[in-house]
Formats: C-alpha cells, sequence, structure tokens
C-alpha cells in the first residue's frame, strides 16, 4: 500500500513538472503595459551598436533572432539597422503628450490623428521588447533604391526567422488600427503570446495618466490598434 502511495505521489510530481514545461510562459501586467526598465528586466538584453544606432534593449529570443537574420542579410548584401526596439510607458507617454500639445483642432479628431502612426502609452508593441523599427520611419525610403532592396528582403525573409510586418495597407482582415508601417517588425511567436495575454488582462481603467486619456476607451484603442493587426503569413514556420 505505501508503495502505491509513493508511486502515485510521483505520478503527481512527474505531471506537474511536464506541466510546467508546456505552460505557455505567463506576463506581468507591468510587462503588457510598459511600466518596466529593460535595462534592469532579467528578460531583456542590450543589443550591441553594430545592430542599432542608439541604446537599445529586446528580448533575449527576440534579439537572438534577429541576429540571425541581420547575418543572413549581411550575406545577401542587405543591411539591417535597428533605430527603436523597446520604449516603455514613460517614455510613450512623452511621445504622445508632445504631440497631443502640437496638433491643433478637435481633440477627438487630434487623438485619432495621432493614431495614424503612434500609440497612446500603454498600447505600444514597442512596449513589449519583440518589436523594432528598421533603417527609416518613412515608407517612402522603401519605395526606392536601397531601402526597396531592404523591405523586399524582408517581405522575402523576415519570416524564416519568426519576424512580420503587422501594419500592412489596411484589407479586409485589417481595416482599423494605424496606417501602413513598413519599417516596424515584430517578432511574432512571443508578440502573439503577449498579444493574447493583454487581451485577456487589460482594461481601460489602466489606460490613464496622460493627455486626451479619455480617448482611449471612446476610440476602442485596445480593439482597433493593439489587436489591429496584420494576419501572420502562412510561409511562416511558427
Amino acid at each position: 500500500m505505501r508503495l502505491k502511495g509513493i508511486i502515485f505521489l510521483f505520478l503527481i510530481l512527474a505531471w506537474t513538472v511536464n506541466s510546467s514545461f508546456l505552460r505557455i510562459p505567463q506576463f506581468e501586467k507591468a510587462d503588457l503595459l510598459g511600466d518596466i526598465d529593460p535595462g534592469r528586466h532579467r528578460d531583456f538584453d542590450k543589443v550591441r551598436s553594430k545592430y542599432c544606432n542608439k541604446e537599445s534593449y529586446l528580448r533575449e529570443e527576440v534579439y537572438d533572432a534577429f541576429k540571425d537574420m541581420w547575418d543572413a542579410a549581411q550575406a545577401d548584401g542587405i543591411s539591417l539597422t535597428i533605430i527603436s526596439a523597446t520604449r516603455n510607458r514613460s517614455y510613450q507617454k512623452g511621445i504622445w503628450n508632445r504631440k497631443w500639445l502640437s496638433f491643433g483642432g478637435d481633440e477627438s479628431d487630434r487623438a485619432e490623428r495621432i493614431l495614424q502612426y503612434s500609440s497612446m502609452p500603454g498600447t505600444s508593441r514597442h512596449h513589449w521588447g519583440t518589436d523594432l523599427d528598421i533603417n527609416a520611419l518613412e515608407n517612402s525610403y522603401f519605395e526606392s533604391g536601397e531601402g526597396a532592396r531592404v523591405y523586399a528582403w524582408l517581405q522575402a525573409h523576415a519570416a524564416e526567422f519568426g519576424f512580420y510586418q503587422p501594419y500592412t495597407r489596411f484589407n479586409p482582415y485589417r481595416d482599423a488600427g494605424y496606417r501602413e508601417e513598413k519599417w516596424h517588425w515584430s517578432y511574432f511567436p512571443t508578440a502573439s503570446r503577449i498579444q493574447r495575454a493583454y487581451r485577456l488582462e487589460i482594461d481601460y481603467s489602466q489606460l490613464r495618466g496622460f493627455m486626451g486619456d479619455s480617448y482611449a476607451e471612446k476610440l476602442d484603442v485596445i480593439n482597433n490598434y493593439v489587436m489591429g493587426v496584420a494576419a501572420w503569413p502562412d510561409k511562416a514556420p511558427f
């Protein structure tokens, strides 16, 4: 009888250990909302200067994947430079409030115009350490010359390393959210999990403390902007 009890306890322990490996990693609300210091966060690494043009941080697995993509691009004669990576909520608040003060007109219209390309604090994918801006912040750069070659390479190969362009042109699948951003690339394996956690954990009471914050709920930014991303391409191996 005692032996059966020991065997049963062993099976329970084995199941618990195996379950912990299979469980989807949990993210704190601070991770979702950008209330972090990436320089002190255990899951983030500082990006070496050879890959970026200013101090930048990414989640470890995102950084590893980017380095692999960078090497492959270099081998094909394509240069990739991170010009923006993780931005916490405080940093995003500075961006938002400056635009709020500089944009004129009706407040609702002002919020929508800022939201064409900039996120409300607490809603940016750049909070997550999974998203990065590459080479330039203008679509026009990617439409001719070297920029067009960079964009063609990313379209052809980024998915091989887990990256995709979350903000494409509006289409039947994506009819809300930010305008097209050819410079913005996201590491899908981690970002998709964080996005699901965001939907479950975050509500509008947590999107406060910046100019025009009442428009977060009025414009339904969680559904229209946090969730308003392109479909993941079928060719990706994830």
